[in-house]
This record gives C-alpha cells, sequence and structure tokens, in this order.
C-alpha cells in the first residue's frame, strides 16, 4: 500500500507541476485535461484546459493534483508536504526556488535543535512545504 497526497488547485495545477517537476527533478507521469474526459455540464467552457489530473514521481513517490471544479477550491490547510533532504546546500536551494514568490513564509530556512536546516512556507500556488535537512545522530 501507497500514500499520496493528492493535491488541489484554482486553475494553477499544470504550472505548480512544471514548477516542482523544474525545481525538485521530479517526472511529470500525466497531465490530463478536462477536454479529455466526457462532457462535464458543471464544467465552464474556459476550463477545459485545465488539469483534470496529474501526477508526479519524486524519489519513489508520487504527488497528484488536478484543478477543482471553480467555486470548490478552498485553500489547502492541516498538512504540509515535507522534503527530507540530505544536504544543507540542496536544502537552500530548494527552499529558495520552492518559496519564491511565497504566500507566507511561516519558518524561514535556519539551523535547529534538530536539523542543520529547517523552513516552513506556504508556495505562491498555495502548497504547504516543510524543508529539512536532519543533524547527523
Amino acid at each position: 500500500m501507497k500514500v499520496n497526497p493528492y493535491l488541489f488547485f484554482d486553475g494553477t495545477c499544470e504550472q505548480a507541476f512544471k514548477f516542482y517537476a523544474d525545481v525538485l527533478g521530479a517526472k511529470i507521469e500525466a497531465m490530463m485535461s478536462y477536454k479529455d474526459m466526457p462532457p462535464n455540464e458543471r464544467m465552464p467552457a474556459d476550463w477545459k484546459d485545465k488539469i483534470m489530473h496529474g501526477r508526479i514521481s519524486l524519489g519513489g513517490y508520487d504527488i497528484m493534483a488536478s484543478d477543482t471544479v471553480p467555486g470548490d477550491y478552498n485553500e489547502p490547510q492541516g498538512f504540509d508536504l515535507t522534503l527530507n533532504i540530505d544536504t544543507v546546500e540542496e536544502a537552500e536551494r530548494i527552499y529558495k526556488a520552492l518559496s519564491q514568490g511565497a504566500r507566507a513564509i511561516r519558518m524561514p530556512l535556519g539551523e535547529t535543535f534538530w536539523a542543520q536546516r529547517f523552513g516552513a512556507f506556504t508556495d505562491k500556488f498555495g502548497t504547504p512545504w516543510m524543508i529539512n535537512c536532519e543533524k547527523k545522530m
């Protein structure tokens, strides 16, 4: 059994996934638009190019997502996507890239009692992230 996060976007799924793939070195495995599905009366005509289902692979894990039906979007809350990174340099690179244009920086990247580097933020697409580079025990 695998548990995969499924993210919802308010029309920015394709942009977000391309950004995440570029920054994280992930592979876009699927990107299906609403025009690829049977007709849906609830879907506005200008929404046909939005993403109905997407999937990226990263380090043996998948993140899935879609653009939610207009009017049904809720800002994510109650979780973070956490990246456990092996080196300080990579943690700093990823934090800097993913947090560019962030909606909120909850904790700037820095050293903590458990981590060489740790930071938390909500990116420009509304996805909450934690970047963690643990201290060697």
